[in-house]
């Protein structure tokens, strides 16, 4: 580990100063989150400004419908900051997106188109999803229920279809916020399968796999540093990263935020053995994606902040009826169960605690 030590101080940039780099040689940015992370969202946030400083006026979110993309446009570029749109507008697309970081993201492009020049290009905030419907979905998952649920087709393509239409086509460049299994580009996701070699098949048809299909030499992934799942029927759930090195690593380095490449460094060929190992021989962490970002460890990483007025008595109905994976947490009956629902998941102090010690 000492040689990852060496390269990581001769190769020091802030995690803002490594992003920001990669844009020199790729026009698409993949930023792999764990969801209701305080952290990096904080990060993002204060990305905002220096991406466009840097002739990056894009930022895509998983979270948020492309059927309200003029409102949003309009948000962020209106004299007056409007909150009640803001919540609106999130509410739209996930009835439980309570976490303020993904909302203070609109205020922060606000903020920066409102300081800008009447004639100066504005920042924007794409958004790379639709508008699910939920309302009638009762029981297990089958292509019936869930073309209803996914009217507009497989979220993934539809992605990689605005994406293409938005940014490559407009020879653009933007930085994509989504969770970390929309960002995989190489990388093959492993599902059990009967027939599969060794019982496992590799999945490859996520947003970022579509992207790199197509356009391998646009796009670059990195990770936000988060522990992963481990192996099936192997406690504890969850396990530090490269069986706990990237960890050690860090603390070597008095936990400094840092952001570093993993292709062609000792750090990418760091072994992991989590469940992404599945089906994968010798796998290491360059297999996975293309850079990393160290934010704090993982026991000093926070849920969001959650806002207190985007839930009430005169939205719950509405709420309720169009809840998402109602198959994953059960419908709440009311409107308390629902703000307990989400604030147990979005305490990831206590979700991440069980995360394997280093």
């Amino acid at each position: 580990m000492e040689n990852s030590v060496q390269y990581l101080s001769n190769n020091y940039k802030s995690p803002e100063e490594y992003i920001v780099s990669k844009f020199a040689e790729k026009d698409i940015i993949l930023l792999a989150e764990e969801h209701r992370v305080k952290e990096n969202l904080l990060l993002v946030k204060n990305l905002i400004p220096v991406l466009y400083k840097n002739n990056v006026y894009n930022l895509g979110m998983e979270f948020g419908a492309s059927e309200d993309q003029i409102k949003l446009d309009s948000l962020v570029s209106a004299p007056e900051y409007n909150e009640d749109l803001v919540r609106k507008l999130m509410f739209n697309y996930n009835s439980g997106w309570v976490f303020k970081g993904y909302t203070d993201l609109y205020k922060a492009a606000w903020e920066l188109n409102k300081s800008l020049p009447k004639s100066a290009k504005k920042f924007r905030i794409l958004n790379l999803s639709y508008r699910y419907d939920w309302s009638s979905f009762l029981g297990q998952r089958t292509p019936e229920k869930m073309k209803k649920v996914f009217y507009r087709g497989n979220t993934e393509t539809f992605r990689f279809g605005i994406t293409e239409k938005e940014i490559i086509a407009k020879q653009e460049k933007i930085l994509i916020l989504t969770g970390d299994i929309h960002a995989f580009t190489k990388y093959k996701f492993p599902v059990y399968d009967f027939l599969g070699q060794d019982f496992v098949r590799l999945e490859d048809g996520y947003f970022g796999n579509q992207l790199y299909a197509k356009y391998p030499q646009l796009v670059y992934s990195i990770l936000l540093h988060k522990p992963f799942a481990n192996r099936p029927e192997i406690r504890p759930n969850l396990v530090s990263p490269a069986n706990g090195k990237i960890e050690i690593i860090m603390q070597k380095l008095q936990n400094k935020p840092i952001g570093f490449d993993l292709i062609n460094t000792p750090l990418g060929k760091l072994r992991d053995d989590s469940y992404y190992s599945l089906g994968h021989s010798n796998f290491t962490l360059e297999n996975f994606y293309d850079g990393y970002v160290f934010l704090k460890p993982i026991k000093e990483l926070s849920g969001c902040d959650i806002d207190p007025n985007f839930l009430t008595a005169n939205n719950w109905n509405e709420a309720q009826k169009n809840m998402a994976d109602p198959d994953w947490r059960p419908r709440p009956k009311n409107l308390k169960d629902y703000w307990k629902q989400i604030k147990d998941y979005g305490d990831i102090s206590k979700k991440y605690a069980e995360a394997d010690k280093y």
